[in-house]
């Protein structure tokens, strides 16, 4: 506890950094825009709208019912499509961030670690928006309301801190190695196929459903999803598989953003 005190008081000294950055990032991303923030509403919408007119013909046939709980393919196909997102969106931006602000680190001193972490931010800005989406199709369709949707919150604060993590191990990998900005845009496209988003797990053959419990994002999805739609508690496993993955990928990515941040104004 005494090695994370002088971090977490660094951390502190600077939150006013971390939130005018954020500030700044959701300003620019909508200047001269006439919808503005707007878009972080119908993005998803509209994102949703496309995959179901051509995915509920072509799942036509996939039950979705649990029990004896009917699910509507739009609501299922828009709470994947949040929680993707919102990773998407937040190790990318994260992947490139110390990068693009080497003018500010090389002229004054900042922690670097703050430059991930605002990244992540703002995606969970970005994605907390989206939810307006899910509330309107949720409206829209008339799917029940169960009092678990309250906690729709902890699977995306388990997934911030899973994301932050591999942020961290990004934007210290991509200072010494730009070619992974490339070949993490592959890897994200291939994590969309293998998260159910757009299928349920149970039409996959025996093979590949041996091999979904292994993609943290599958278990995020799935407590997702149970809070909103289903009106359940996560299982142990869920737990696990989305509360172990997060504490791990931090440790390690604190870890090594650390020992090569030294270096990084050689390379950038």
């Amino acid at each position: 506890m005494a090695k994370l005190k002088p971090y977490l008081q660094d951390f502190w000294r600077y939150r006013y950094l971390l939130k005018n950055l954020t500030s700044r990032d959701v300003k620019v991303k909508y200047r001269r825009s006439a919808l503005g923030i707007i878009w972080s509403v119908l993005n998803p919408l509209l994102m949703m709208m496309v995959l179901y007119v051509v995915f509920s013909q072509i799942f036509h046939t996939m039950q979705l019912n649990r029990g004896e709980v009917e699910v509507n393919f739009a609501v299922y196909l828009l709470t994947g499509q949040l929680i993707y997102n919102f990773f998407s969106e937040a190790t990318q931006t994260a992947m490139g961030s110390v990068l693009y602000n080497a003018p500010l680190i090389k002229k004054v001193y900042v922690p670097k670690y703050i430059f991930p972490l605002e990244k992540v931010t703002f995606s969970l800005v970005n994605a907390l928006f989206s939810l307006i989406a899910l509330v309107i199709v949720l409206a829209v369709t008339r799917t029940p309301i169960h009092p678990s949707v309250l906690l729709f919150w902890v699977p995306m604060a388990i997934l911030y801190v899973f994301n932050f993590g591999v942020g961290l191990i990004l934007a210290a990998a991509t200072v010494f190695f730009r070619d992974i900005m490339h070949l993490y845009g592959v890897l994200v496209t291939a994590l969309m196929y293998l998260t159910p988003i757009m299928y349920d797990v149970d039409i996959l053959p025996e093979w590949a459903k041996a091999i979904i419990p292994y993609n943290p994002l599958y278990w995020f999805v799935s407590m997702f999803r149970g809070f909103v739609i289903y009106g359940e508690m996560p299982s142990l496993n869920c737990w696990i598989g989305t509360c172990l993955p997060s504490v791990l990928v931090l440790l390690v990515g604190l870890i090594v953003f650390k020992k090569s941040q030294d270096r990084f104004v050689l390379y950038i």
